[in-house]
Order: structure tokens, then C-alpha cells, then sequence
């Protein structure tokens, strides 16, 4: 009897054990899985690490961007020549851009932001459409941008008063329509030219501010109708102060430079240092219709001269070949903002039939694919054009 009253006993506690260790593991197991799950962040850095932009060439994942984090990307000038608008043209006579640039929608439509610059004054068709040298083009060509994620929007050209007050206000009619979008550069009211075009994006608020140096000897009727910075620099260093003072990070659209020359000039030197002095975070420079160096300003504030065009019939391989950028905005705990992971590629304007004839099958696609073909030499052409972007600074990252 006793060795099965033991028996008994062993079984009991045998059975106690199992009941303990069974317990044991269901509370371990929530506890090893939120540590599996979870991302250690480093002390130095309070705010999560951004993830690493994707390459250029391939979408993000669908995953939300982080809180105080936004991914931006940017691209040149728009230059809508008339064979643009054609070959984009359909038999009904309305307008479809998406085989020109969809390869370059489906880089930029993932990102939080994406900018470019409007070189030609979106007055539609009831101004009548027309190419060089006094443009304007459809407004279904700022529809598909914007459907394809582009909510920011640069508009001070030296082609802005190519249509006139009437063009602006067209335009501007245009743009006031479109949902969670900034434009900036033209105006049709004084107000309008000293309000500040902001947005707020995952909890970082947005301000661009965008200035040309001229309109091509066209005078304005009113002296606000496009904001130029000649013979304005102070104002608008003060606009950019104080978009500073309102708004987490600035962006400063700079319409500058000497066409036709991957050089800097000193304009541009100079500009770029006051308006970084001010606060201006991000300098995107456009109008030479090539591609100019890249400058860290400060230390802090990331200068892209000149992207060159992200769509054109110019005829020069230099003006075929653009740049397109991308950086995360991060917003610290103690409210000032840091520019990370900047980055930049190359993009080329493809399209068949020579000029004085109009160009058809007109497409900008990523350097990456391209073929031989398509494009002779273009593995010699990346490098060349590389080391015109790294010439002044070579902390940015190109390629994929």
C-alpha cells in the first residue's frame, strides 16, 4: 500500500509540474513574440530610425511611414513643346501623359511628397495650346501629375507670363481645384503672393516657397503676379524667415542659373547661402535645362542646382538626360527637423522622328532601364553625368 500511496504521490506532483511548466511557457510566449516583433531605438536617436528609402527603380513597402517622418521625392522642369502635347493627344482630343511618364509615376507615386517644377503655364485649352518659345500647355498634363502622387508644385518660371494674367489666373484656377496639393510662384491676388503655401504631412508641417529671376522681358500688369527675386532678394529671404518661424521645414524652389551650363554660377553660390542662412532646409533648383552639382549648404541644407528636364523635345543629349531625387524630412523630439538619406539618379527622355517634325513615343524612364539601344554608351553617359552631381560634394548617394 504505501509503495502505491507513493506512486500516487510522485504521479500527483509529476502532473503538478507539468500543470507549472505549461503555465510557464503560455506566459513566456507573448513576451518572446513583442520582443521578436519590436526594433530596438538607439538612445542617441529618441525618435525611430526612418527606414532606408527604397531604390529609386522599385516601390517602398505598403507599410505607414512613421510618425515626424516624410519621404520626399523631386524631379526637374516640365517642358511641354508642342510634340509633348501631341504625341500625348488622342483621337477623341483629349490628353493621356501616362506612357510618357508613368515609369517615372511609379517610382515617385509611393512617397509622401513629390515635387517638380510646372515650366509651362497650364492655361488649357481654351487659351489655345502652343509650344516655343511662348507656351501653354493642357491642364490634363497637371492632372496626371498629380495622380500620380506629385502634391507639390513649383510655378515661377520665366515662362509664366507667357499666356498673360489670363494664363496665371487659368492656371491658378486649375491648381486651387486639385485636393491636397501646394503650388507656388504665381499669383492672382497681392494675398496670394504674401501667403505661405504649406501642407502638414505625418505630423511635419511643409512650406515651399518658390521664386524665377525673370519672365523673359514680359511685364506683369501687376507687380505680384509672379514671384520673381530679382531686384526682390530681400522679400524673399524675409517670406522665407518666415515660413521658418511657422512651419517645420522649407523648401525653396529656385527658377536660376545660366542655361545650357552644368556650372554653377556665382548667382546661385550666393543665393543659395542667404537663403540656407534664412531657413530654408531644401534648395531644388531648375531652369538651365541640364543637370548642375549638388551641394550640401551649411552642413544641414541639401542644394540640388539644377535637376535638368524631366520631359522635353529638346534635341541635345544633354538636355535628355535629368536627375531625380529623393530624402527623408525627420522631425526631432525638440521640433527642429534633419535631412537624411539623400539621394539622387538618372532619367532620359526617349522619342522617335528628328526635329523641325514633331517627336512621337516620348517616354522618361530610369537610367537602370535602359538598353544599349536605346541608349549607346549609357553606362559611359551615367558616369559622366554622376560626376558632374558629385563635383562640389560628393556626400550623396547615386545609383542603386
Amino acid at each position: 500500500m504505501a509503495g502505491k500511496k507513493h506512486h500516487k504521490r510522485k504521479l500527483r506532483v509529476d502532473r503538478l509540474l507539468l500543470v507549472i511548466g505549461i503555465a510557464c511557457i503560455l506566459i513566456a510566449l507573448p513576451i518572446l513574440t513583442l520582443r521578436s516583433c519590436s526594433t530596438p531605438t538607439s538612445k542617441n536617436d529618441p525618435s525611430p530610425k526612418p527606414s532606408a528609402l527604397p531604390t529609386l527603380e522599385t516601390k517602398p513597402t505598403s507599410s505607414p511611414t512613421p510618425s515626424n517622418h516624410v519621404s520626399l521625392f523631386f524631379a526637374g522642369d516640365t517642358v511641354i513643346h508642342e510634340s509633348v502635347y501631341k504625341d500625348a493627344q488622342k483621337e477623341d482630343g483629349s490628353f493621356d501623359f501616362s506612357h510618357q511618364l508613368d515609369a517615372i509615376g511609379d517610382i515617385a507615386e509611393p512617397f509622401d511628397l513629390a515635387y517638380y517644377n510646372q515650366e509651362t503655364i497650364l492655361g488649357g485649352t481654351a487659351l489655345g495650346l502652343s509650344g516655343f518659345p511662348t507656351f501653354n500647355s493642357p491642364q490634363e498634363f497637371g492632372s496626371y501629375m498629380v495622380s500620380r502622387g506629385f502634391n507639390l508644385v513649383s510655378t515661377a518660371t520665366n515662362h509664366s507670363l507667357d499666356m498673360g494674367m489670363k494664363g496665371i489666373q487659368a492656371s491658378r484656377d486649375f491648381w486651387d481645384k486639385q485636393s491636397n496639393v501646394i503650388t507656388d510662384g504665381t499669383n492672382t491676388s497681392p494675398e496670394q503672393q504674401n501667403s505661405i503655401a504649406h501642407m502638414t504631412v505625418n505630423g511635419v508641417s511643409i512650406a515651399l516657397v518658390s521664386y524665377t529671376f525673370s519672365t523673359n522681358n514680359i511685364e506683369p500688369e501687376q507687380p505680384w503676379e509672379v514671384n520673381t527675386y530679382l531686384g526682390h532678394v530681400d522679400e524673399m529671404l524675409t517670406k522665407v524667415k518666415a515660413a521658418q518661424e511657422q512651419y517645420d521645414c522649407v523648401i525653396a524652389a529656385m527658377h536660376w542659373g545660366t542655361e545650357y551650363d552644368n556650372e554653377v554660377n556665382q548667382e546661385q553660390l550666393d543665393l543659395s547661402q542667404r537663403l540656407a542662412d534664412a531657413g530654408a532646409n531644401i534648395i531644388i533648383g531648375n531652369h538651365p535645362h541640364v543637370i548642375q552639382p549638388f551641394k550640401w549648404i551649411n552642413g544641414s541644407t541639401p542644394c540640388f542646382y539644377a535637376m535638368g528636364n524631366l520631359i522635353s523635345t529638346q534635341t541635345e543629349t544633354e538636355n535628355l538626360i535629368g536627375m531625380i531625387g529623393a530624402l527623408d524630412i525627420v522631425k526631432k523630439e525638440d521640433g527642429s527637423v534633419e535631412i537624411q538619406n539623400v539621394r539622387a539618379d538618372l532619367t532620359y527622355t526617349l522619342m522617335d522622328g528628328e526635329y523641325p517634325d514633331l517627336r512621337t513615343n516620348i517616354r522618361t524612364v530610369p537610367f537602370a532601364q535602359l538598353t544599349e539601344k536605346e541608349l549607346p554608351e549609357k553606362d559611359k553617359l551615367y558616369q559622366e553625368y554622376k560626376n558632374i552631381i558629385t563635383s562640389m560634394d560628393s556626400n550623396i548617394k547615386l545609383g542603386l
